[in-house]
């Protein structure tokens, strides 16, 4: 049976991953990182997106990249940005919420898990398109990771080769919603602020995009539906 583990933050592009990969591949491990960011309800609803989508195995890995800080989403004292436009956070450049190698960090723990089940095969919500600007998100860089593991694992220099899926890569925020939903995606406890509410700030970049993508799909944000089904909002943000 051919399988895969997929990094699952508990946010929007990480769900769809998810749910692509179970199209994919016969089994489907997720893994969320609990790195000491200020939005750690996404672990939390991580665990419940993976209960949901019925994964056979979700492991959830502390490792607290605050020590190092040198971002909005580690470190407190530093203020999430916040933007009204698209447009306006492409032209920032690399973000303060870059956390310093974080995919880097992520996928090289993924492959150590993914190891240990015989696998090599590792899927993430990375997007070069509708994206912060992030280094660690674009196609070269993942594909140097993929050829470190297969230079760097037993696996790899065994001959079987490692594989990064990133089916997100050039779509945009609303395709990727479009995606997701065609696949049967459950987006209701999807988080995406930076700020690390349940109820979406709006106004940080990560609002901004999501905000963009559910436009661009015509429908309403199956979050915000839930926290006005369960009276946590009045009205949309």
């Amino acid at each position: 049976m051919n399988s895969c583990v997929v990094i699952l933050s508990g946010g929007l592009d990480s769900t769809t991953v998810l749910y692509w990969a179970k199209k994919h591949f016969d089994d489907v491990y997720a893994i969320t990182f609990f790195y000491g960011q200020r939005h750690n309800i996404e672990v939390e609803m991580a665990r419940k997106i993976a209960e949901n989508a019925r994964v056979k195995e979700h492991k959830i890995f502390e490792i607290d990249l605050s020590r190092i800080g040198g971002s909005a989403l580690t470190d407190k004292s530093i203020d999430v940005p916040e933007a009204h436009t698209v447009e306006e956070i492409k032209d920032r450049g690399i973000p303060i919420t870059y956390v310093p190698f974080r995919n880097g960090i992520f996928i090289s723990i993924a492959a150590a898990y993914a190891e240990t089940k015989g696998c090599t095969d590792i899927a993430g919500g990375w997007n070069a398109v509708d994206y912060s600007g992030y280094p660690d998100c674009r196609p070269e860089f993942l594909k140097s990771m993929e050829e470190t593991l297969n230079r760097g694992t037993k696996i790899g220099v065994e001959g079987v080769r490692w594989h990064i899926h990133a089916p997100l890569i050039n779509l945009t925020k609303g395709e990727i919603i479009k995606l997701g939903l065609s696949l049967g995606a459950d987006y209701s406890y999807s988080v995406s602020c930076y700020r690390g509410g349940e109820i979406p700030c709006g106004r940080c970049d990560s609002c901004v995009l999501r905000a963009k993508g559910w436009e661009e799909v015509g429908e309403e944000d199956h979050l915000i539906r839930r926290l006005k089904r369960e009276g946590k909002i009045q009205e949309r943000i």
